[in-house]
């Protein structure tokens, strides 16, 4: 029971603080009225009953004429909810329960049917998955909001966190080799990340300038993180389950100094809390004063030394497989990939399915420890409630484990096609909820020998062109990478991945650049909220291009701490040629892509809500924008100190409701004087964060 009387509440307080930064994320750049692709092109209001409108596409966006909303209202009203709700759940354990989270679940289901490539990024499809395991693994408060501390069946449901931890960096691991990039295979794949990635960090910088032989072997150590030590997370020895918890934690930690992937590695980080128990979370607080008796002892010995025997295959197996050896004259440590691609495959085809079993041997031993559990309680309509608990659960469990065996085996084409019909016709069945995905990142690298960036030019007359810099991605060569994470400018992102083709592949630049010539003021903020920074702030211009650069780091200097400049650019080609309004180039690409057709429904309500659609433009646009980024990063500082308060308080038997106010008081009268001593702007984004008051928690 140690494994599962704490770690179910830490895993289900931090899905809360993710939710409400995803949610109030979300109402920065998806209620756009006049954006680049308006959600309302996804949706085709019709005559069809609300329930199958709902089978076709299920988003609560259907209910909007019914409310006298259009849809990008009824986004932001989502958004809103999304974040008040998550944000209460937080501060309130009561309302951490499974009917909460299914809310939540569905409110973020809803906007990700309609949000188009700004929201089909892998972690908004892992957030989903997380917001419906949670509605599995949180309690349901049915007896006036109180359930038992401790259910028989929390170890079954919570186990399904590990599995889908166990999916994620296994199949990430594990696609950069199928992928066939050679910098993957040939270990150099490093070398090019750091400056080739979607937004930088500072750190990132700083990483790049490593030596060549470092970056190879930090690949080696990547490939055993991501593919040997998931491994170990069904392990039956707790110690190499914690041993696995450091390692992905530490990898991800190393992420997020040098990249701003939002929410993504602090998510991974909560799904790694599966890996932990209660006992080692004792020793973190240095509470644990469990005595060993002398069997214990020899218990201990014959666990050390199986657990020493997997320390050295691992590390005996990294240097088979990577050809690892000193070379003493360079002081360098040499490697390289000392398998073939189809050595690999057949590899793969050998492991995928006894991975498998390994997951239905680990998850049939929770079930049966859960049913002996409750097979234990005393009295028999008590161990009849339970039993029925455990059963109800486990086949849900089962269930859930079948289905996500279909993204699972998509790494292995061979193993997916052996699997069962029934589970084949399952996937499809829930596919469109989004109860599982499959994941693999990084599959392959981009930007060798330099970062294509699309750099964009107005002008009034043709003649002088001014250069138009974006709040994130790198523009100006002697600007610091920015700081970023957990907000994910969306924009930015999708600017990184237009660069690497021609603009044909990505139509929703066309309609970008349709609005910055109309002037649409919710597209300018998505670039510029300083207007200051912005050259076309009091008109629009006239004519607009894009020009493709190749961006390159700058080499350490020596003397130099900071570099002066942290960037190269050389011009490539032309990415967009020059258009104006009504331009027949512009015209043509429009009408292709269907931006010229403007299917905007707003019907007058007809339901209990008459008011709503004028009211709710007035409440939801009171510059609520402009602070949901740093208040999205003061959310994550705010609720991991309040939950490991909890965590050190936080006893069988006992609550301290006063420490957990205060330490809520003191962050909010903390907040209010930073915001009034430093004025918040986009441009100085990056020293807000500095402020987050960790350090000033009374803790």
């Amino acid at each position: 029971n140690k494994l599962v009387i704490f770690n179910p509440r830490l895993f289900v307080g931090h899905c809360c603080a993710q939710l409400a930064a995803a949610f109030a994320h979300k109402y920065t750049v998806n209620s756009l009225t006049d954006g680049i692709l308006p959600a309302r092109r996804m949706l085709h209001f019709s005559a069809k009953p609300l329930l199958e409108q709902l089978k076709d596409a299920p988003t609560l966006l259907w209910l909007c004429p019914h409310l006298g909303l259009d849809t990008e209202q009824g986004m932001e009203l989502i958004c809103l909810l999304g974040s008040a709700l998550s944000f209460a759940a937080l501060l309130i354990k009561q309302l951490r329960d499974s009917i909460i989270f299914f809310c939540l679940w569905f409110l973020y289901l809803s906007l990700h049917q309609v949000g188009q490539v700004f929201l089909f990024f892998q972690w908004d499809s892992l957030l989903l998955e997380v917001g419906f395991l949670a509605v599995l693994v949180a309690p349901l408060h049915l007896r006036k909001w109180r359930s038992a501390a401790h259910r028989h069946h929390d170890r079954v449901t919570f186990w399904l966190v590990r599995w889908l931890f166990f999916r994620l960096m296994f199949a990430s691991g594990v696609v950069k080799l199928t992928s066939r990039c050679p910098t993957w295979w040939g270990l150099t794949a490093l070398t090019y990340h750091y400056e080739s990635q979607c937004i930088p960090t500072p750190g990132a910088w700083f990483a790049h300038q490593l030596p060549v032989w470092l970056h190879k072997l930090s690949v080696v150590i990547v490939y055993t993180i991501e593919i040997a030590v998931p491994l170990l997370f069904f392990s039956p020895t707790r110690r190499l389950r914690i041993f696995s918890f450091y390692i992905q934690a530490l990898l991800q930690i190393l992420i997020i100094v040098t990249g701003n992937y939002n929410f993504f590695n602090l998510l991974s980080i909560v799904l790694s809390f599966s890996l932990l128990d209660q006992e080692h979370i004792d020793f973190w607080l240095r509470s644990s004063k469990k005595r060993r008796s002398r069997a214990d002892t020899l218990q201990a010995w014959v666990v050390t030394l199986l657990e020493l025997s997997v320390y050295t295959t691992l590390l005996l197996g990294t240097i088979h497989y990577f050809g690892l050896k000193v070379n003493w004259e360079s002081q360098t440590i040499e490697s390289s990939t000392a398998f073939t691609y189809h050595e690999f495959l057949h590899w793969l085809k050998l492991v995928i399915v006894p991975t498998i079993w390994l997951g239905v041997l680990s998850l049939t031993w929770e079930i049966v420890a859960a049913m002996l559990s409750a097979l234990c309680v005393r009295g028999f309509f008590p161990k009849l409630w339970a039993t029925l608990q455990c059963t109800i659960f486990a086949a849900v469990a089962a269930s859930m484990f079948a289905v996500s065996l279909v993204p699972y085996t998509f790494i292995e084409y061979e193993a997916n096609s052996n699997l069962w019909p029934q589970v084949q016709w399952l996937h499809r069945a829930v596919d469109r909820y989004q109860l599982v995905s499959s994941y693999g990142l990084f599959r392959r690298m981009t930007g060798v020998g330099g970062r294509p960036e699309v750099v964009l030019e107005g002008s009034y007359d043709r003649q002088i062109w001014m250069e138009i810099e974006f709040m994130y991605k790198p523009g100006n060569i002697s600007e610091a990478p920015a700081l970023v994470a957990p907000h994910q400018p969306r924009l930015d992102w999708q600017l990184w991945f237009a660069a690497l083709a021609p603009h044909t592949h990505s139509p929703w630049f066309i309609s970008f650049i349709q609005r910055l010539l109309e002037g649409s003021k919710d597209v300018t903020r998505l670039v510029q909220v300083d207007e200051t920074r912005y050259p076309f702030s009091e008109r629009p211009p006239t004519y607009l291009r894009a020009q493709l650069y190749r961006y390159s780091y700058t080499v350490a200097s020596a003397g130099r701490s900071l570099p002066r400049d942290w960037w190269t650019r050389q011009r490539v080609a032309e990415f967009f040629p020059t258009v104006s309004l009504g331009d027949p180039t512009l015209e043509s690409l429009l009408l292709e892509h269907g931006f010229k057709v403007d299917p905007h429904c707003k019907t007058p309500s007809t339901l209990f809500v008459p008011f709503l659609s004028s009211e709710a433009r007035i409440i939801l646009s009171l510059g609520y924008r402009f602070f949901i980024p740093f208040f999205a990063s003061y959310l994550y500082s705010l609720s991991f100190s309040l939950l490991f308060l909890q965590l050190s308080v936080l006893r069988p038997h006992s609550f301290a409701p006063a420490s957990f106010s205060s330490v809520l008081i003191a962050n909010f009268e903390y907040l209010p004087t930073q915001l009034a001593s430093h004025p918040f702007s986009w441009s100085n984004y990056p020293r807000f964060l500095s402020l987050l008051p960790l350090g000033h928690m009374p803790l």
